[in-house]
């Protein structure tokens, strides 16, 4: 069982907070986008676009007008590569990192659509 004391010192990470921000950013993201991190479908979809299109909707993002719903398609995508670094990083201190519901059903969809590339 890891400790707190153990959780701070090991990489000087705070994982329960940095946890809760970013999935409180995801949650954000996902009422401007209309996500129902329930419908398995929708999410899964979310996670291919995320591991297809990161860098053209960057550069999309960065070239045209203020495009609300692209903003946050593009900063969920950014958020997504956190919450697997988060997640990674933790485990390698013996730290389970997870949020809730939408962290959850997000990490499920990317981590199923990477394991289905690596097949391919």
């Amino acid at each position: 069982m890891t400790t707190t004391k153990d959780k701070y010192m090991a990489g000087f990470e705070d994982y329960d907070r940095g946890t809760q921000e970013i999935e409180l950013e995801i949650e954000r993201k996902g009422i401007v986008l209309g996500i129902d991190w329930s419908d398995e479908v929708q999410v899964r979809t979310l996670a291919r676009e995320a591991l297809d299109h990161m860098k053209e909707d960057v550069k999309l993002a960065a070239s045209s007008h203020v495009d609300r719903q692209l903003m946050a398609r593009v900063d969920l995508f950014g958020l997504a590569a956190l919450m697997l670094k988060t997640m990674a990083e933790s485990a390698d201190q013996g730290i389970e990192s997870h949020g809730g519901s939408a962290w959850k059903a997000f990490a499920k969809a990317l981590w199923a659509e990477a394991a289905l590339r690596k097949q391919q």
